[in-house]
C-alpha cells in the first residue's frame, strides 16, 4: 500500500516558508498568454500535474510554450486569439480548471476537439451548465456519453458572442472559462449569472485579465460585460498559492508556533489568503507584512461558526484543526465542494470519524466537536486537499497515515518533503 506516516513535531514550529506558485493564477495566465499576440514570460509559475496538463493541451492546439521548471518559468508565444490546430484530442487527467477553461478556448477555433480525463472527471465533475451556455452562444458542444461529464466534444466555428445566462453555482470555473475568451468573440459577451456564485476565484480572474490589459464591468457579480478586444503580452509574476500556504499557517495554529509565508500579502486577489482571519478568530495572532504574512499560534484554540463559501478550498484545513479547539466548530455553505475532486463534505466527515472525532454532517457543511484523536489510516480519494489537510493532524498526533500521498502532485508536488523539513 502506498502510504506515508506523518512524524509529530516535538516542539512548536518556527519557520519562514515559500510555497509554490498559485495553480489558479498559472492556468489562467497560460490561457491568457496563449490568446495574446506576442511573447509573455510567466515567472513564479507552478509546475504540477494540473498545470502540466494545461501546458501540453495548449501546445497540441498550436501554442509555442517554453517551460523551465527549475526557474519556475513559462515563455508563451501567443497566437492572437487564433486556434491553429484543426482538431485535437486533449487529455487533462483530473484537472478541472484545464478541462473547463479549454472547453471555451477551443470554441474559438474552427474544427473538432475532444476533451477527456480521468475517472473523477468522467463521473463526478459536472459540465452541464457550461455546455448549455456554450450551446446558447451557438457552439456545438456536447457530452459524448450524454451524461454531462467528460469526454466532451466541441465542433467549433468561432463564437460571435452576445448575451448568455449562466448558472455557476456548481463551479465558478464555468464563468471564468467564458470570461477568459470573451475579448476574442466578435461582439463580446454579456454574462448574466443565475444562482449563487463563489466570487473569490472570479476576483482572481478579474485581476489577471486586468493585468493583461482587459477590463471587465460587472454589476455586483450578477452581470459581467466584456467588450471585444485583446490581451497585451507581458511579463507576469505569479504569486505563491494561498491555498497551499493555508496548511503551514494551520501548522502554526496547531503547534502554538510561528510560520511566515513569503511572497504573498493580505492584498492578494486570492481569496484563500483570508484563511488567516479564520485563525485570528480562533485565537491566533496574524502579522501582515510588506511581502509576507505571519501567523503565531495560540496554546488555546477556540471553535468558531463560519460561512466558508468564498474560501472553501481551505474548509478541509479548518476541519483538520477543529478537533483540537476547546469548543465546537461549525462550517457552513460549502455544498458546492461535494462536486470537486471528491465529495469533500463527506470526505472530511468520514475521515474525521475514522480518527474518533465527533462530527455531524449536513448538506452544506459539518459540525466538528473537540475530540481526542486516535491513530488511523486516512483515505485521500485521490484528492490533494484531503491528503494535505489531514497530514496536519499528524503534526500533533502519532499514528496518522496518509494513503496515496502522491495525489498532492496535482498542486504541490513536494508537499510532504516540505512538511517533513519542519
Amino acid at each position: 500500500m502506498n502510504c506515508i506516516e506523518i512524524t509529530p513535531l516535538t516542539k512548536p514550529i518556527d519557520a519562514d516558508i515559500t510555497v509554490p506558485g498559485s495553480k489558479s493564477l498559472t492556468n489562467r495566465a497560460l490561457v491568457i498568454a496563449s490568446l495574446a499576440k506576442g511573447k509573455s514570460r510567466l515567472t513564479g509559475a507552478l509546475f504540477s500535474d494540473d498545470t502540466g496538463y494545461m501546458h501540453r493541451a495548449l501546445e497540441k492546439l498550436g501554442v509555442n510554450i517554453e517551460a523551465d521548471e527549475k526557474q519556475c518559468e513559462y515563455v508563451v508565444c501567443g497566437n492572437g486569439g487564433q486556434i491553429f490546430a484543426p482538431s485535437a484530442e486533449l487529455y487533462i487527467g483530473n484537472a478541472g480548471t484545464a478541462a473547463r477553461f479549454l472547453a471555451s478556448y477551443v470554441a474559438l477555433g474552427v474544427g473538432e476537439y475532444v476533451i477527456d480525463g480521468d475517472k473523477p472527471m468522467r463521473t463526478a465533475r459536472p459540465f452541464a451548465d457550461l455546455l448549455y451556455a456554450l450551446h446558447c452562444l451557438g457552439v456545438r458542444a456536447r457530452s459524448v456519453k450524454n451524461n454531462n461529464f467528460l469526454p466532451i466534444q466541441i465542433q467549433a466555428r468561432g463564437i460571435e458572442g452576445g448575451r448568455v445566462c449562466l448558472n455557476a453555482s456548481k463551479s465558478s470555473q464555468f464563468l471564468t472559462s467564458l470570461m477568459l475568451i470573451a475579448p476574442y468573440t466578435k461582439y463580446g459577451l454579456e454574462i448574466e449569472i443565475a444562482g449563487e456564485l463563489k466570487t473569490s476565484y472570479i476576483d482572481i480572474t478579474l485581476d489577471i485579465m486586468r493585468a493583461f490589459g482587459v477590463n471587465i464591468a460587472h454589476e455586483n457579480y450578477r452581470v459581467f460585460r466584456i467588450a471585444p478586444g485583446h490581451y497585451t503580452s507581458r511579463e507576469y509574476q505569479i504569486e505563491p498559492d494561498a491555498s497551499s500556504a493555508s496548511y503551514f499557517f494551520a501548522a502554526a495554529a496547531l503547534t502554538g508556533g510561528r510560520v511566515r509565508v513569503n511572497g504573498i500579502t493580505c492584498d492578494s486577489a486570492q481569496g484563500d489568503i483570508h484563511f488567516v482571519r479564520v485563525l485570528e478568530k480562533m485565537g491566533c495572532s496574524v502579522r501582515y507584512l510588506k511581502n509576507a504574512v505571519e501567523v503565531i499560534g495560540s496554546t488555546r484554540l477556540k471553535g468558531i461558526q463560519i460561512d466558508m463559501k468564498n474560501i472553501s478550498d481551505t474548509s478541509l484545513t479548518l476541519a483538520a484543526i477543529a478537533p483540537f479547539a476547546e469548543t465546537s466548530t461549525i462550517i457552513r455553505n460549502i455544498e458546492h465542494t461535494r462536486f470537486q475532486e471528491t465529495d469533500r463534505v463527506r470526505a472530511m466527515a468520514t475521515e474525521l470519524k475514522k480518527l474518533g472525532v465527533s462530527v455531524e454532517e449536513r448538506r452544506d457543511g459539518v459540525t466538528i466537536h473537540p475530540s481526542k484523536i486516535t491513530p488511523g489510516i486516512i483515505e485521500t480519494y485521490n484528492d490533494h486537499r484531503v491528503a494535505m489537510s489531514f497530514a496536519l493532524i499528524g503534526l500533533r498526533t502519532p499514528g496518522i497515515i496518509i494513503k496515496n500521498p502522491a495525489c498532492v502532485s496535482k498542486t504541490f508536488p513536494d508537499f510532504f518533503e516540505r512538511l517533513a523539513s519542519l
